[in-house]
């Protein structure tokens, strides 16, 4: 359910039923207003049972959707397939995985979410290229079908039977710097505690940071999904052919890898809200770049450029929220902030479509997207950290 996936089936399922590019980037917009609702209650769960069963839960659901877009046939089919799992997918899948890995690392919280990003960049970037060489050999209903499978497959049974909420509730201790005492005989590893302010959902609600980092997800989240949506049509509409065109695409995913990990590398040594604007003025350089490229060449420096962005964007929020307030709400506080990630994603896609439908264009809307975000990483210079 990804945009980065769904952008490979853009022209061939629009080709085949005669759909405008708006309709078809409304099940996204649609999904993500729903995973705004569905969010809150999502990370009350992760907070109180944990990941494991939300993962689950969402795997089953996006699985099942999958199967059932390989046999649509109106509108109304796939409106009703996808944006259910979309929603699950923008709101609980999000918040399961990159709150699992807050909730069981502090000292190495930035490497255990690096490598989240790294994981999620290889599959982002793999599956349109996957989907795209089914799409020619066999179809887009095979594609889809195929990714029910594989959902259902890797999502459901190893989350409920190897994840735990916290390490707290298997008798160990939160992540710790540990001490080594030497004598003749034996060396002992004493663990030394770590001071964590937990802030509640009311007590985060009264901080400024909330709220900036709220408008920034906004602006940000505007151009990863309305720009990645649409780049491989866009490339298309300048004339590459879809095998090419998806190259973009596949590069703007392998490289949020490397926005990942540095991010993480600089974290613990420059502010984050210093970071979240840089990562945003590079977004809004990418979304230029792709709007104003015809070539593959340049197309993919654009989405290198992006991709690198949106990398080091999904590690800084998942990170900033959890070094702002604490473990023990993080579920129920990120429920309420994925809200604001999902609403630039709803804003996105659909904006894009129908300024195309309108121009034939997307080079209007990729620079609309860019200033809104350079306004949201300006804002976000003014996030400092909270305290009660």
């Amino acid at each position: 359910m990804a945009v980065a996936t769904l952008s490979v089936f853009v022209v061939p399922m629009t080709e085949e039923f005669g759909w405008s590019r708006g309709l078809f980037s409304g099940a996204i917009s649609l999904g993500g207003v729903c995973a705004i609702f569905i969010s809150p209650f999502a990370g009350k769960l992760i907070d109180r049972y944990g990941s494991g069963i939300v993962i689950a839960c969402a795997s089953t659901v996006i699985g099942i959707c999958s199967l059932g877009l390989s046999f649509i046939t109106y509108p109304w089919l796939f409106y009703t397939l996808y944006v259910p799992g979309r929603a699950v997918f923008s709101g609980p899948l999000e918040l399961g995985t990159s709150t699992a890995i807050s909730n069981w690392f502090t000292v190495r919280r930035p490497l255990a979410l690096a490598a989240l990003s790294v994981f999620q960049s290889f599959g982002l970037a793999g599956l349109p290229i996957l989907m795209q060489i089914i799409i020619i050999s066999w179809g887009w209903r095979m594609a889809w079908g195929s990714l029910g499978i594989y959902t259902l497959a890797i999502g459901v049974l190893p989350a409920l039977l190897l994840m735990a909420r916290r390490p707290e509730d298997m008798g160990f201790s939160p992540e710790s710097a540990s001490i080594k005492h030497s004598n003749a005989e034996v060396d002992h590893i004493e663990p030394i505690p770590l001071y964590e302010e937990n802030f509640t959902v009311s007590q985060a609600l009264h901080t400024k940071a909330f709220w900036l980092l709220a408008f920034f997800s906004v602006t940000i989240f505007i151009v990863q999904s309305g720009v990645s949506l649409h780049q491989v049509p866009h490339f298309i509409h300048q004339g590459l052919t879809g095998p090419i065109a998806v190259l973009t695409a596949s590069t703007f995913a392998i490289s949020q890898t490397f926005g990942g990990v540095l991010g993480a590398t600089m974290a613990r040594r420059i502010p984050l809200r210093v970071l979240l604007f840089i990562v945003g003025t590079t977004a809004a350089i990418g979304s230029i770049g792709t709007g104003m490229s015809s070539t593959l060449s340049w197309g993919i420096l654009a989405a290198a450029t992006l991709g690198s962005a949106i990398g080091g964007l999904h590690f800084l929020l998942r990170f900033t929220y959890a070094e702002y307030y604490g473990r023990m709400h993080l579920g129920s506080i990120r429920g309420l902030t994925i809200g604001s990630q999902i609403g630039g994603q709803v804003i996105g896609p659909i904006a894009a479509g129908f300024m195309y439908d309108i121009s034939g264009s997307y080079r209007l809307p990729f620079l609309l997207f860019a200033l809104a975000v350079i306004i949201g990483s300006l804002a976000v210079l003014a996030a400092t950290p909270p305290k009660k």
